[in-house]
């Protein structure tokens, strides 16, 4: 995020091999939680590539920040929109499952129209950095017909409600310490805010490391929905 390419790399060099063993884990203890599960690697993976952000800006390779910048903004724009989602169907059945396809297709349409006009049109994406931050500038396609709040407030629904929508207690409170991270970096660090909200994503992603490792020690969420659609309590 912000501070330096230090403290993205830390976070890497810890959330990557993390994410990788919590994989394993949803693997071997409930493959319903193998996608939520990988959310940990995946942050993991783009606080890495933002340390490749600092390290050419650094080096002042303009060209080579760009290029990064557009790797980082994949998982900005095509991962989480549609990944979330995707994390969340995978651990619901029956009708609250029907309800989270609407939320998988606006992920993949609302990500394919911001990200690819990046390709057609140079300058549309830049990067600025400061003394503790790197600010991702764009210009996005739906500018064009409607205000950037209402495009901001589209991606946060698609990447905090799927969360608040399964039956898992645990993932719940993942989707609200999300908003809560919206919310601080609202009102503390707006000048730098994709990369501010990338960030404490990927730190409070420790608490999906919790849930997996804990549903693998057999005590699994409260509200872990059963294969019928229905929810008990796991002892």
């Amino acid at each position: 995020m912000c501070l330096s390419a230090e403290v993205s790399f830390a976070a890497a060099a810890v959330l990557v091999p993390a994410g990788t063993a919590t994989m394993v884990r949803a693997i071997r203890s409930d493959v319903r939680y193998l996608a939520i599960g990988t959310l940990p690697l995946l942050f993991g993976l783009q606080q890495f590539v933002e340390g490749l952000v600092w390290t050419a800006g650094a080096a002042g390779d303009a060209a080579l920040a760009s290029q990064y910048s557009l790797v980082y903004m994949f998982f900005t724009w095509i991962v989480w929109p549609i990944w979330v989602p995707l994390s969340a169907y995978a651990l619901e059945t029956g009708a609250r499952r029907r309800i989270l396809i609407p939320f998988i297709i606006a992920g993949a349409m609302l990500g394919g129209l911001q990200y690819l006009p990046y390709f057609a049109h140079q300058g549309w994406l830049t990067t600025s950095f400061f003394q503790w931050s790197v600010r991702y500038q764009d210009i996005n396609l739906l500018d064009y017909l409607i205000p950037r709040a209402v495009t901001y407030a589209i991606y946060l629904t698609l990447v905090i409600v799927p969360f608040l929508l399964v039956r898992d207690r645990d993932v719940k409170i993942f989707g609200l310490l999300v908003m809560a991270v919206v919310i601080v970096t609202y009102v503390f660090f707006s000048y730098a805010y994709i990369s501010v909200f990338c960030f404490g994503a990927a730190i409070v992603s420790f608490h999906l490391i919790f849930v997996v490792w804990r549903k693998g020690h057999g005590t699994g969420s409260r509200d872990a929905a059963q294969p019928d659609g229905s929810c008990s309590r796991t002892q």
